[in-house]
């Protein structure tokens, strides 16, 4: 019997395992390893410091998602050895004919000098379910302070996420009434509010109009607690009451350790048929690649069907066909119940325009409307019921739930 092992049950993993289940024979046998009985929804920790969301309802377990036919093992991997075609987990041993790496990406804030001397206490992430749970406990009650969020370096899991937590923070403070007592700062190592230009220009208008002040080119190089001050590499200081970070994103320990990843620990991976380049009968998806595009949930649904589709021509003997082109999606909440969406891929940044929905209406691409946050809104069900199970998305049914999910922010 032909084996396919699938390493990580993340977005990218789960829709494989579901894609594939429906696509082979009896004489393949799936596998699916993960550590974690939980399946989070990761965009949905953005939502949990305002107390939108709860992490219960980005939590399910990823036993649901598992299609009939397909095993999952709960185990943490610790060796992968592409010479012999086999997974080394901490109970067994797993042989593999293909191999798909979907293990994710992590925050690493003990790479950034004196960022844990003060951690969870003034300064906090929202990246983890329990720093988006600290984070909601911080925010809470705040009345007055100076509030920075700063991006260590890129990549960096969802790139927009830093601005949408800037905006949401505006809204929050504002509906609360203490955002006159507050400031607002994004300290960034880019040169503007986003990594493509014309998105950067209409998105870093809006932080001006919300008085939102950005810093850009800061590369930060550490931080001083009992200061209260980030520095950067040039001796530029930043002070804070509250730091809200984004450390340095690092691919998974297993792959560092296996010898497979780059130094920060992605696969090296082609950025057109996905397949990896130095291990043999293997693909990798989602947070796990290289790939010069988005670390977000979006990117990997999209790579799902080019790695399905590649694996079986390769199965088939077929070479792989470089049809990836980098694509994603994002919505941008830009807060009072309105968001931006935006759309591109390798080549194409994101422009003005409009995103055709068949049968429901156009989505205003990098404009802001009511109808681009309920689109992001209802998208955890989206997620849950439909994209981890390996379904196309029907518009309508995205759209009639949209008028089922309406949530408020605390004090609201």
């Amino acid at each position: 019997m032909k084996k396919l092992l699938i390493l990580g049950s993340g977005a990218g993993g789960t829709i494989v395992a579901a894609k594939m289940a429906k696509s082979l024979g009896d004489d393949w046998k799936i596998t699916v390893i993960d550590r974690d009985w939980k399946h989070h929804y990761q965009a949905g920790w953005l939502f949990v410091p305002f107390g939108v969301y709860s992490l219960a309802d980005c939590m399910k377990p990823k036993s649901d998602f598992i299609p009939e036919g397909v095993t999952f093992v709960q185990d943490t991997i610790v060796n992968i050895n592409p010479e012999k075609k086999q997974v080394k987990t901490e109970k067994g041993e797993y042989d593999y004919d293909w191999l798909v790496i979907g293990t994710g990406c992590r925050i690493m804030p003990d790479e950034i000098e004196g960022m844990m001397d003060d951690w969870h206490g003034n300064i906090h992430d929202f990246y983890t379910p329990t720093g988006a749970q600290a984070l909601y406990k911080k925010l809470k009650y705040y009345k007055k302070g100076k509030v920075v969020l700063n991006i260590a370096e890129m990549p960096i899991k969802c790139p927009v996420a830093p601005l949408e937590f800037v905006y949401l923070a505006d809204w929050f403070f504002t509906i609360n009434g203490v955002r006159k007592d507050i400031e607002i700062e994004l300290v960034t190592p880019l040169t503007g509010a986003f990594t493509k230009p014309v998105a950067a220009g209409v998105l870093g208008k809006v932080c001006e109009e919300k008085n939102i002040k950005i810093v850009p080119n800061f590369e930060i190089a550490g931080v001083n607690v009992g200061e209260k001050t980030i520095e950067s590499v040039k001796g530029e200081k930043v002070d804070y009451d509250l730091l809200v970070s984004i450390p340095p994103n690092f691919g998974s320990q297993i792959i560092m350790d296996s010898g497979l990843g780059d130094a920060m620990g992605y696969v090296d991976t082609d950025k057109h048929t996905l397949k990896a380049k130095n291990i043999p009968n293997c693909y990798v998806i989602g947070d796990a690649t290289n790939c010069p595009t988005s670390k977000a949930g979006s990117v990997a649904h999209y790579q799902a069907d080019i790695v399905c589709d590649n694996l079986l021509r390769e199965i088939d003997g077929e070479e792989p066909r470089p049809e990836f082109d980098g694509h994603s999606t994002c919505f941008i909440v830009s807060g009072y119940e309105q968001a931006y969406l935006i759309d591109f891929n390798y080549k194409v940044e994101p422009l003005q325009g409009k995103y055709p929905f068949p049968g429901v209406g156009p989505f205003a691409l990098l404009g802001e409307s009511h109808f681009n946050y309920w689109g992001k809104m209802m998208f955890k069900w989206v997620y849950f019921n439909l994209m981890l199970k390996g379904h196309e998305l029907p518009l309508e049914s995205q759209m009639f739930m949209a008028g089922k999910m309406r949530h408020h922010l605390v004090g609201a």
